[in-house]
């Protein structure tokens, strides 16, 4: 079987775009790897990279984590890394951001659910820990 015949590659990439947009709605989000401009650039169909800021990355992958969620905070080769991801640093990300950011990747058997489920719990997370963050809550220094 191969995935362009059966529809795979498609069908990941659209539910990709609609996780994509999703957490994006999410105030202080960004996608990383777009152009410039934000434009859309050809990438993975089930993989994409988002920033959040005024979060630890870390923090954010254990809450997701506990509600089922799993994502990681640097490249598939390095995951459990503590530094900042270098390709995300390469892109030209300070380590502030690249810390911030989560890579989300869609298994083959991913479906609408599965993001709904993803839609739900990651904005419920990004807002707990915001509102516990010394920076975002202007207490810090």
């Amino acid at each position: 079987m191969h995935s362009l015949e059966d529809g795979t590659i498609g069908r990941l990439a659209a539910l990709r775009d609609r996780l994509e947009a999703g957490i994006l709605e999410i105030p202080g989000t960004g996608l990383n790897g777009s152009g410039g401009d934000g434009a859309y650039v050809p990438r993975v169909a089930n993989t994409t990279n988002i920033w959040f800021d005024q979060l630890e990355g870390e923090a954010l992958v254990i809450a997701l984590d506990l509600k089922g969620v799993s994502v990681s905070g640097g490249s598939a080769c390095h995951s459990g890394a503590t530094e900042p991801s270098h390709v995300l640093m390469a892109m030209g990300l300070d380590k502030n951001r690249a810390r911030a950011s989560l890579r989300f990747s869609l298994l083959r058997t991913a479906t609408e659910a599965d993001v709904d489920y993803v839609l739900q719990v990651v904005p419920e997370a990004v807002g707990h820990l915001r509102a516990l963050s010394p920076v975002a809550a202007g207490t810090l220094g």
